[in-house]
Order: structure tokens, then C-alpha cells, then sequence
């Protein structure tokens, strides 16, 4: 241990307080007297001396930690003297693959930067405890993560790389910035370059690298199966349900007595049709037509009666809620609830007794709702239909039912004008359908277009939706407003929506912004406008990320998109757990007459539905992802027509017109030149010739590299004729 030695007060009192400094400036960092040596540039030995002696008597003081011997910490009561505790956040974190981050306060604000060697142990989502530096002039704000208040996650799925006495898992994630630590006897029969799961179990101090355990190997890379599960996995969602559950739902009685018939309103004598896509199987809507004497018609909106099977708190409500929703990736539905729920028990199959929680309505011919019933219901379905059925008879042709389904297509077209009318906002974007040979490989791409067969469906739901929510959110009289799940949608960000008005500026479009009725009315033309061009999937996107993210809560502000003062999610229960809250609350409140549950209650539950929904988007991007690489893998080489549909510091994206696929063109690979970005204007232009590649623009492509594991394609622009007049001129010497 160092010698104390003599020193002039005044030395000794500079020194103590540019130590304070050091240790102010890293308050969360641990510094031993040779660190602080080195960084006050003293070599010597009798410096260092004092140094160590100066940290003792600072921990004596309390204005130093000793964290471990010899390494010390800024005290707690050093950072309360000079109101450094005022400087901490919490938040979410935003990890980029560069090891840098961005923390997301809880409050609210600006985000917090997070340079690579302040993340402490912070993985990507984590709930953290943030050190705010002093804030500089003109600068972005900066922090230190201090604390993992709450790991989102610790299974990740990647490729295991094996030496011979320990492996690293390389993640999937591009949000996951360092690789796993797996020693020797943890490898659990996994082998070089499969795909596993690993779970972290540890996360040494002084370690780069958190340590782990292979808990489920999935296979070969680029499998398709292997590959469906990985996405699965990777957004921390069950593979398969519990056993406790399985047990569960085989015991369940699917039939139906005498005394619970009598407790429902009968329509198994009523026509009563579903309509839903060519390949579902578990129907949970069904719409019933009945002529009425004084000539209005009733109409019923039918919905599996899960909450009736699905008891409140047992084993299989808690897996459905854990869940959220059920996931559609490209060749499998992941469901919410087991297949014998989901699929038998409580799909409205036809010719088959089902029970129903129901939204009834007398209607007239011009769609207006005269009366309305909600309650529980027996049904029994006369025809399944799929949607390709329907809009036969929509357009003229021949089917059964037709007459029923012309005057629901009627009635619906009335409520969508009415819709329209009041400000409801026509978003809309193309889905990407495959078609798959028996391995599940995709042979070909088509393009679903959403037809009058499906809008009909919808306008009744959305009428269903919002008249549910409207009964309980807007009580009769003067009775107490209780508490329930409604499903929000909040209007534009003002920052987001002028973002927006510059960028469409630049491509020739315009809105008015200057109410509500002329920003909707302007949404929707633009959406005309752009539809058949090569900017349409950009615009649509950053509009829809203009406005607010729908979500569910028990606090009703509205939803802004469909211009609805009141809407929940009703009709589907098989597939939403909020639509299952919903059935149990109508129930307790409309049939059993009780008070209101608790609002504290329910708003997590709430908020876990929004995240779940959240990743199952994020999900079925993937799969779709995947499947275009898949689907563009035995086509390397080939040329193809595309659309500019991006542009961004690497190069540009190309979308590809028949199958929607997409990848990019690299700078370094483009015909003739060397380009820049000019991202104001969403183009690139060549530095000498002063070509433009705008967004929107055709090109043709060469299909040049597919990246399975990574869902990315390379592409490169092939265009003969241009090329040749971009070549270089030659410069001869003169004679």
C-alpha cells in the first residue's frame, strides 16, 4: 500500500477537487488511484502516492464509495449536494446494431443518446435508469445508462458458431449488438451453424459478452420451418401451448343443453351466412337477414360466444392474454387459443348449433339504424362463404343467396358513404399473397386487392364495433360511465404532419390542413393520386405514420381515422383478447346488471394488447419478408421491371411491379457513375454526368444476391442504353 507523504495545503486542496471533477463527470464509473493518475497525466510514484491517499480520505469524508478494494464510486450524498439526482430518467431502449442507443423517457420528449460505452449491460427494449450529462450548447442530449430496471428479454435465436471449448451466438437481431458467450457444456448437442435459441444466464461484471445456454435447437438455416419458428422465437412468442392448457380444452364440453338455449335469443331459423377468406377456419362473425313487416330489415351481427368456453382466469385465459392475438405468418396461422377452440368448438361452421354474442339492428333501406339489441344468441350458419363467392354475386353473377347478399352489399355501401361522409379517413395499402407449392416454397406472387366482398364485412363489423362501444361509453341519463376496453386512435402528430406536407411537397402533391374535414378530404385524395405510381407504397406508409398508432385502452379519446366518438373491438374473439374483455363486460354489464370493474385493472391489460399487437405485425412482416427472399432465390441473375420505392445513405430500394418485392441497388453498383444522396428531394444524382434517379421512377434490375437468413436482396440496375451514354468520355492527347 502507498506511503502518505507531506503536501502543501494548497496543491492538496487543487488536487481533491479535480478528483471530485473526475469522479463528477463518471459519476456511474468505478476508478481506481491509478486510473485517476493517468487521466491527471502523473507518473511518478510519490504523485500516485498521493493520489491513492487523497481517495482514502474522500471515502472517510463520504464523498467517495469504495465500490470493491481499491476502486471507488462518487457518493450517493455527492450527487444528491449538487442535485445530480434531478439528472436521471427512465425509459425504453432503442439499440442500434453499432452498439450505440437511443433511450425513449417515460415522460416524454426528446430521446436520450447513448454513445457505445455507456450502455452499461443494456440489451434492446430494456426499462432503464438513465444519467443525463450536462447538456452543451447545440448539442443532442446525452446520457449513461446506470441501471436495468427491467430486461425485456432474454432468449434470443441466431446461428451458433463452435470452436472447441466454447461458442458464440451470433443474433437474428439486428437489434442486438454483441453475440452470446456459450461455454462447452451448455452447448446442449447444438451444432456448428444451426440455428438455436439461446437463453442468457449470466452477465459478468467486467465482461463484454453476456453468458449463455443453448435452451432449443431449431435447425438449418434457411429452412422454411426453421425459419418460421426462429421469427416466432425471436419476438418472444410460444412455439406451442402448455401443456396445462392442452389438458385443459380437451375437457371441454362443446354441447349445448336445453337450459342454455332457453337463457338466448333463437336465429337458427333466420338466414345466417360467413363470409371470410378461401383458406380460414376459424369463423368468428356471421350476418343474418331478416325482412320485417314494416318492411325495414333486421340484421344481426353473430360472434363466437368464446367467453362462454373461455373461462375468466383459468389456464387458457391467462395463455390467450400472455398471447394477445393470434399470428398470420405466410404459410401458418399461430393461433390465440387452441386449435379445438379456435377451429371446432367455437367456429361458426355451418349447419352447425353455435353459440353467439350478438349485435342486432333494424335498418331501413338507406342503412340508417332504427333499433338496436345486444346480447347472447344460438345460431345456425346456412353457408360458409368466401370472399371471391360473394363479390361473383356482387358483380352480377350467379351464387346462393344472391338477393340476401344484394341487399346487405346495399345497406353496407350506405353506411361507407355515411362513413365517408363524416370524416372517416380511406386508408388502405396492398397486401402481398403467395402461392405455395406442398413444401411450402413460394412458386408465385399475387397482389390482394380489397373488393366490395370485403368492404362489406367490414361495414357491418365497424357498425357492430361502434355501437358496442357507444352503449357502454355513453350511458342513458345521468348513470356513471363504467369502465371498458375501447379501441383509440389519436389525432396527427403536428411535428410528423408537416414533416409529411414537405416531403409530398417535393413530389408534387399538396393538403390542406387548415380543419379536420379538409386534412381527411385531402388524405384521400392524395391516396387516389398516388395510386398505380411508383411513390404510392412510401406515401401511404409515412401518412399512416403521420397519425397516432391505434391502440386499446379503457381511457376513450375517440378514433380519429374512422371519425368514431366511441369504438371498441367486438367481433372477434377467437383471434383478440380484447375482444374477449369486451364479451365479458357487455355480459357483467348489459345481462348481469353489476357495478364496474376496476379501470386500474384493466389498463395493463390493455397496454400488453397494443405491444402484442405490435409484434404481431412485426411477425407477419417478417414472414413476408422471408418468403420474397425464398421466392426470389432460384431467380438470381434474372432481370426484372421495379419501381424506385427509397432512397437512403447506402443506396436505393428498389420494389420490384408483379411480386412487391424489394431490395436495394447499391451505390458502388450503379450504371455509369458515382451518385450521391439528396435526401430533401428523395433522389440520388450522379456526381459527373449529373444523372437522377428519383423516387418513383421505373428501373430495370438484375436480381444480383438473396440473403435468406438475413431476408435481404441485392439488386442491380441494368439499362443498356443508359449506361453507354454514361460511360467516361476517353481524352486523347492531341497529335
Amino acid at each position: 500500500m502507498p506511503k502518505k507523504r507531506e503536501v502543501s495545503g494548497g496543491v492538496k486542496n487543487t488536487l481533491t477537487a479535480t478528483i471530485l471533477s473526475i469522479f463528477g463527470s463518471n459519476p456511474f464509473k468505478s476508478l481506481n488511484y491509478k486510473q485517476v493518475s493517468k487521466l491527471l497525466s502523473i507518473k511518478d510514484k510519490a504523485g500516485k502516492d498521493l493520489i491513492h491517499n487523497i481517495l482514502l480520505e474522500l471515502t472517510k469524508e463520504g464523498k467517495l464509495t469504495e465500490e470493491r478494494p481499491y476502486r471507488y464510486l462518487l457518493s450517493k450524498s455527492m450527487l444528491q449536494e449538487y442535485g445530480e439526482e434531478k439528472a436521471f430518467i427512465t425509459g425504453k431502449v432503442d439499440m442500434k446494431s453499432t452498439g450505440k442507443a437511443y433511450v425513449t423517457p417515460d415522460t416524454g420528449g426528446e430521446d436520450v443518446f447513448i454513445s457505445a460505452n455507456n450502455t452499461a449491460q443494456a440489451l434492446h427494449d430494456d426499462q432503464v435508469k438513465v444519467y443525463l450529462f450536462p447538456r452543451r450548447k447545440n448539442h443532442k442530449t446525452e446520457g449513461q445508462i446506470v441501471e436495468v430496471i427491467k430486461r425485456n428479454k432474454t432468449d434470443y435465436v441466431g446461428v451458433i458458431s463452435i470452436s472447441k471449448e466454447f461458442g458464440f451466438l451470433v443474433p437474428d437481431s439486428k437489434s442486438m449488438a454483441v453475440d452470446i458467450f456459450i461455454p462447452k457444456p451448455y452447448f446442449n448437442n447444438a451444432k456448428n451453424g444451426e440455428k438455436v435459441i439461446v437463453r442468457i444466464t449470466d452477465w459478468p461484471e467486467h465482461s463484454k459478452n453476456p453468458f449463455g445456454e443453448v435452451i432449443k435447437v431449431l435447425g438449418k438455416p434457411g429452412d422454411n420451418n426453421v425459419e418460421m419458428q426462429s421469427i416466432l422465437a425471436e419476438h418472444n412468442f410460444p412455439l406451442e401451448f402448455p401443456k396445462e392448457v392442452e389438458d385443459e380444452v380437451e375437457k371441454i364440453d362443446h354441447g349445448i343443453t336445453k337450459a342454455e338455449i332457453a337463457k338466448r335469443r333463437d336465429f337458427r331459423e333466420i338466414t345466417t351466412i360467413t363470409v371470410d377468406p378461401d383458406d380460414a377456419k376459424d369463423f368468428d362473425d356471421a350476418l343474418s337477414l331478416l325482412k320485417l313487416e314494416n318492411g325495414n330489415w333486421e340484421i344481426g351481427v353473430h360472434i363466437a360466444d368464446v367467453a362462454h368456453y373461455v373461462v375468466e382466469g383459468t389456464p387458457t385465459d391467462l395463455e390467450a392474454q400472455n398471447r394477445g392475438t393470434s399470428i398470420y405468418l405466410v404459410d401458418r396461422t399461430i393461433p390465440m387459443l387452441p386449435e379445438k377452440l379456435s377451429n371446432n368448438i367455437c367456429s361458426l361452421r355451418p349447419n352447425e348449433d353455435k353459440l353467439c354474442f350478438s349485435a342486432v339492428f333494424e335498418m331501413n333501406e338507406e342503412g340508417e339504424v332504427l333499433n338496436e339489441w345486444i346480447g347472447k344468441t344460438i345460431i345456425n350458419s346456412n353457408r360458409r362463404f368466401a370472399y371471391e363467392e360473394v363479390q361473383v354475386v356482387i358483380e352480377g353473377g350467379e351464387g346462393d343467396f344472391k338477393d340476401e347478399i344484394l341487399i346487405l352489399h346495399n345497406i353496407a355501401s350506405k353506411l361507407r358513404s355515411q362513413r365517408m361522409k363524416d370524416g372517416s379517413i380511406n386508408f388502405h395499402s396492398e397486401e402481398v399473397k403467395f402461392i405455395l407449392d406442398e413444401n411450402g416454397k413460394p412458386i408465385d406472387t399475387f397482389v390482394k386487392v380489397q373488393q366490395e366482398s370485403h368492404m362489406l364485412i367490414e361495414d357491418f363489423m365497424l357498425l357492430a364495433n361502434r355501437k358496442v362501444a357507444e352503449r357502454i361509453g355513453k350511458p342513458l341519463g345521468k348513470k356513471k360511465v363504467k369502465t371498458f376496453v375501447y379501441r383509440i386512435h389519436d389525432e396527427p402528430n403536428p411535428e410528423k404532419l408537416n414533416t409529411f406536407l414537405q416531403f409530398i411537397g417535393k413530389l408534387g402533391y399538396s393538403m390542406n390542413i387548415s380543419s379536420r374535414e379538409k386534412l381527411v378530404k385531402s388524405y384521400n385524395d392524395l391516396f387516389k393520386a398516388v395510386d398505380g405510381k411508383g411513390e404510392k407504397t412510401l406515401v401511404e406508409t409515412i401518412a399512416i405514420r403521420t397519425m397516432a398508432k391505434a391502440e386499446y385502452s379503457t381511457q376513450n379519446i375517440g378514433h380519429y381515422g374512422l371519425a368514431f366518438k366511441f369504438y371498441t373491438h367486438f367481433t372477434s374473439p377467437i383471434r383478440r383478447y380484447p375482444d374477449l374483455i369486451v364479451h365479458r363486460l357487455l355480459e357483467r354489464y348489459l345481462l348481469e346488471n353489476k357495478d364496474s370493474v376496476s379501470q386500474e385493472a384493466y389498463e395493463p391489460v390493455c397496454k400488453h394488447a397494443s405491444e402484442m399487437e405490435r409484434r404481431a405485425a412485426e411477425m407477419e412482416r417478417d414472414s413476408i419478408k422471408f418468403k420474397q427472399a425464398e421466392y426470389l432465390s432460384d431467380k438470381v441473375g434474372k432481370i426484372f421491371d421495379g419501381l424506385i420505392s427509397g432512397v437512403s445513405k447506402w443506396g436505393i430500394f428498389v420494389e420490384l411491379k408483379q411480386s412487391k418485392c424489394e431490395g436495394m441497388v447499391r451505390y458502388n453498383e450503379m450504371p455509369g457513375d458515382y451518385y450521391y444522396l439528396d435526401e430533401d428531394n428523395y433522389q440520388v444524382i450522379g456526381q459527373s454526368f449529373g444523372k437522377v434517379f428519383r423516387l418513383g421512377d421505373p428501373v430495370t434490375i438484375r436480381v444480383k444476391k438473396v440473403d435468406l437468413t438475413q431476408k435481404k436482396l441485392d439488386f442491380v440496375i441494368i439499362d443498356i442504353d443508359e449506361a453507354r451514354s454514361f460511360e467516361k468520355p476517353v481524352i486523347r492527347k492531341r497529335r
